[in-house]
C-alpha cells in the first residue's frame, strides 16, 4: 500500500469538528477543481510535505491534549484505504476521527465508516450548476450517494454550503436547502465565500458575498427548516 501523502498541518483548531479541540491534517489530491478552492497547492498527487511516521509521533505527544484529528485535503478519500488504515492508527491513539470531504468516493466513504465518527459534507451549488464550478460532470451524483451512505450510518455529520454568488443565488440556496430538508438533514453550515488571489479574474462584491447573510427572511425560512444551522461568515 502506498505511503499517505500529508501536505499540511493545524496543530490546534476549535471549529473544524465541532465541540472538540482538534488538529487538522491536509491530504494530497482532489479529483474536483473548483473555481474557489482554498488549496489548489494540494490538488495533484505528489510527495507529502510531512512525513506521516513523525505526525504519528507528534499525535503521541498530544494525546489527552486534543481529542480529534480531522482528515480534509483536497479530498481526503483520493488517497483510498492508504487514508483509511492511517485513520485508524490515528484512531487507535485514542482520538475521534473527523473528515471534511466533497463525497465524490462514495465506496470509499462506506468502507471507512468503522473508522470516522463525523463527517462534513460539501454540497457545492445545485445539480445544474455542478459541473462549471467542480469540473466533473458526476460529482453531484456521487455527492448525494455519500449523504446517503453516511445517513445509513447513524452517525453525525454537517452539511456545509459555501455561498459563492458566482455559482449560488439565493433561489439556488432555497433549493439546496429544501432537498436537504426533505433528506431528512438535520445539520447544516451556510458559508460566505471568501475570495482568494486566485479569483481576482473573477471578482465578486461585498454585497454579492453578503446577500445570503443579510437577507433576514430567507436566514429565518431556512433556520425553521434544520435542527442547526451555523451561519460562517
Amino acid at each position: 500500500m502506498r505511503e499517505i501523502q500529508i501536505g499540511g498541518l493545524v496543530p490546534f483548531t476549535t471549529i473544524d469538528y465541532p465541540g472538540k479541540l482538534s488538529a487538522v491534517l491536509f491530504l494530497v489530491g482532489c479529483p474536483l477543481r473548483c473555481a474557489y478552492c482554498s488549496n489548489p497547492h494540494l490538488l495533484s498527487p505528489g510527495d507529502g510535505e510531512y512525513d506521516p511516521e513523525r505526525i504519528i509521533e507528534w499525535l503521541r505527544g498530544r494525546v489527552g491534549k486534543l481529542e480529534a484529528v480531522v482528515f480534509s485535503g483536497g479530498e481526503a478519500l483520493m488517497q483510498g484505504d492508504a487514508t483509511i488504515e492511517y485513520m485508524r492508527r490515528v484512531r487507535d491513539l485514542g482520538f475521534k476521527i473527523g473528515l471534511h470531504t466533497n463525497g465524490f468516493y462514495p465506496d470509499t466513504l462506506a468502507r471507512a465508516a468503522d473508522v470516522v465518527d463525523w463527517i462534513g459534507l460539501d454540497f457545492k451549488a445545485t445539480r445544474e450548476k455542478y459541473p462549471d464550478l467542480t469540473g466533473q460532470h458526476i460529482a453531484y451524483d456521487n455527492m448525494i450517494k455519500s449523504l446517503e451512505i453516511w445517513q445509513k450510518s447513524g452517525k453525525d455529520f454537517e452539511v456545509r454550503i459555501t455561498c459563492d454568488p458566482r455559482f449560488i443565488s439565493k433561489d439556488d440556496l432555497v433549493q439546496i436547502t429544501d432537498i436537504l430538508s426533505a433528506k431528512g438533514v438535520k445539520k447544516i453550515a451556510i458559508q460566505k465565500y471568501v475570495p482568494h488571489f486566485e479569483d481576482d479574474a473573477n471578482k465578486t462584491t461585498d454585497a454579492q458575498r453578503n446577500q445570503f447573510f443579510n437577507d433576514e427572511d430567507l436566514r429565518a425560512q431556512i433556520n425553521s427548516m434544520f435542527e442547526s444551522v451555523v451561519w460562517r461568515e
